[in-house]
């Protein structure tokens, strides 16, 4: 039987705990703290799905592949981990990022469509889309419970056999080093998110930033049905409809300062929220005063150009991380993706090598950190 060490029990770590276990693997998930912890940058109380990525077709295939398997976890647990709430897009351009993946998404014959802002306009009590220049639709994307996917992943994992072990682990040659236990296996991988860079340098350009988020109480014709996820691109904004009660989401992308996930302080800042009223002024005027029910600071992982970190660090090493904002949504497809890597049933696609990056953020956001006041 092949055996496998993970570190790392955050939505990627457990994703592969889970799938190796399942494909025949013994497997070691080693933790720290408890999985869904809230220092894991999976720990916030949602993530979007969406496919719609600009020009990259891999993906939005892969994102595709995910919202079915994120369907068939939630029926697996007997609990909704993934809401398919539909998600727009707010495009302010004619010819920018949207209509790029509007015709990615054609050409992979993922469900979409092409609105007047009016129309997306609709789907909201209150509205102002007078800069827009028209709206993708995807009535397939919809809102993860992120820290209840992570925990329910985790706990399968164990349910399949997987052992989960607790402490801090360090490297040790090919080997993994947890307090005075040694362990090995026949691959090592280490996914443990924000910790990436500090265990292992040669993650170049990897940085952590500190991004703050806020759901804010909405009247009760907001909450039922919830309102579908909406992303503005070129805004580096983003947010959904109330879920559960937990208000509605509205969030900036714009890469906040470097941040230390075990010290950082773990208080929302008075001009997230400001900016995050701001954006409510401008486009759900009537929320602009609504009182926040809640706010959690989390972080990005960061590499320059957005793509993923997947490589081979030394001869049966893995290193796996860089989510970089956006790959939360992925977990479950990632995870069959590096367990073939792990068999030696396909290689690495280069993109995700370790080393130098030219900077780009157009998987994610625009980059434009300028919110609309």
């Amino acid at each position: 039987m092949k055996s496998a060490v993970v570190v790392g029990a955050g939505i990627w770590g457990a994703s592969l705990a889970l799938r190796l276990a399942e494909t025949g693997w013994r497997v070691t998930l080693v933790e720290q703290y408890q999985p869904g912890h809230l220092r894991q940058a999976s720990a916030g109380e949602t993530r979007l799905l969406r496919c719609a990525h600009g020009t990259d077709e891999w993906y939005a295939q892969l994102a595709w592949r995910a919202r079915g398997l994120w369907r068939a976890l939630g029926e697996r647990a007997g609990e909704e981990l993934y809401g398919e709430s539909g998600a727009v897009w707010f495009a302010r351009r004619p010819d920018g990022w949207e209509r790029q993946s509007a015709q990615v998404l054609k050409n992979l014959d993922i469900p979409h469509d092409i609105w007047e802002p009016e129309r997306a306009g609709r789907l909201f009590p209150d509205f102002r889309g007078d800069d827009l220049a028209f709206a993708l639709w995807e009535p397939r994307a919809g809102v993860l419970r992120a820290r209840r996917a992570v925990q329910v992943t985790a706990g399968l994992a164990v349910d399949a056999g997987v052992r989960l072990v607790f402490g801090r682990a360090v490297p040790y040659g090919g080997a993994v080093k947890v307090g005075g236990e040694l362990l090995g296996a026949d691959r090592v991988v280490w996914a443990c998110g924000a910790w990436l860079p500090r265990l292992f340098p040669e993650c170049t350009g990897v940085t952590v930033t500190r991004q703050d988020t806020l759901h804010f109480a909405v009247p009760g014709e907001w909450s039922t049905p919830p309102l579908p996820a909406w992303v503005d691109y070129d805004g580096s904004a983003y947010g959904h409809g109330d879920l559960g009660g937990a208000g509605m989401k509205v969030t900036s992308d714009e890469e906040g300062p470097p941040y230390d996930p075990e010290e950082g302080e773990r208080r929302v800042a008075p001009r997230s929220e400001d900016a995050a009223r701001a954006y409510l002024r401008r486009r759900f005027p009537v929320l602009a005063d609504a009182r926040v029910l809640l706010a959690q600071v989390c972080q990005y992982a960061l590499t320059p150009d957005a793509e993923w970190i997947i490589a081979e660090e030394r001869e049966n090493v893995w290193v796996l991380g860089g989510d970089s904002g956006h790959g939360f949504k992925h977990a479950p497809a990632l995870a069959e993706y590096v367990a073939d890597l792990l068999d030696g049933a396909a290689e690495p696609d280069r993109r995700f090598a370790l080393g130098p990056r030219e900077p780009s953020r157009g998987l994610r956001t625009s980059g434009d950190t300028d919110l609309p006041g």
